[in-house]
């Protein structure tokens, strides 16, 4: 498949992001990424207007050529990332290993996430409370509210969206998360 005319969010360091790029995929793999590819007997979808973004769910890969074929293409609105991660609905095509997908989220569990809970960091100085209902509320130094926000959890990745608008990503290790610096554990119940 042939997707042409994109903005193509590499999260390559040397390539950054590319305007009117085109992307072939071969099987599960990314083929080639540049502009003006050959068409030679490809389905070409028309990416005028849309990003290209790589979606993730244990990890991310660059889109770059040899890597998986697992990327979503949305609205090029300069929110494309904002948009992968909060509103998958609004993709016009997402392919995970190279098979066209309905979505990439993964399935709700039955039971609330074991990770939700009280976060302290190794300082004590960050408090961090992560609910069932998607939100988390920061208090720092005794400042409560201090952040507050929206996260998502997928496998062992959280993304936090801060309501002022900011971004950030951490990683759990077992019982341990880190962010942005940080390595915190979980307060006893």
């Amino acid at each position: 498949m042939l997707f042409v005319n994109a903005t193509v969010h590499t999260l390559d360091p040397a390539l950054g992001t590319l305007n009117g790029t085109d992307v072939l995929t071969a099987g599960a793999t990314i083929a080639a990424v540049g502009p003006a590819l050959p068409r030679d007997h490809a389905a070409v979808m028309d990416c005028t207007g849309s990003a290209i973004v790589p979606v993730f769910d244990a990890s991310v890969s660059p889109l770059v050529p040899g890597n998986p074929a697992t990327f979503a293409v949305v609205p090029a609105d300069g929110r494309a990332f904002e948009r992968v991660i909060w509103w998958p609905e609004q993709a016009r095509t997402i392919l995970v290993d190279g098979v066209a997908r309905a979505s990439f989220v993964p399935a709700a569990p039955s039971s609330p996430p074991p990770r939700l809970g009280v976060w302290i960091d190794a300082t004590g100085h960050i408090h961090q409370e992560l609910t069932a209902d998607g939100r988390y509320d920061e208090t720092r130094g005794g400042r409560r509210h201090a952040y507050r926000g929206a996260f998502r959890i997928t496998g062992d990745r959280i993304v936090y969206r801060d309501d002022l608008g900011f971004w950030a990503y951490g990683r759990f290790d077992g019982e341990v998360l880190h962010h942005a610096g940080y390595t915190f554990t979980r307060a006893a119940r």
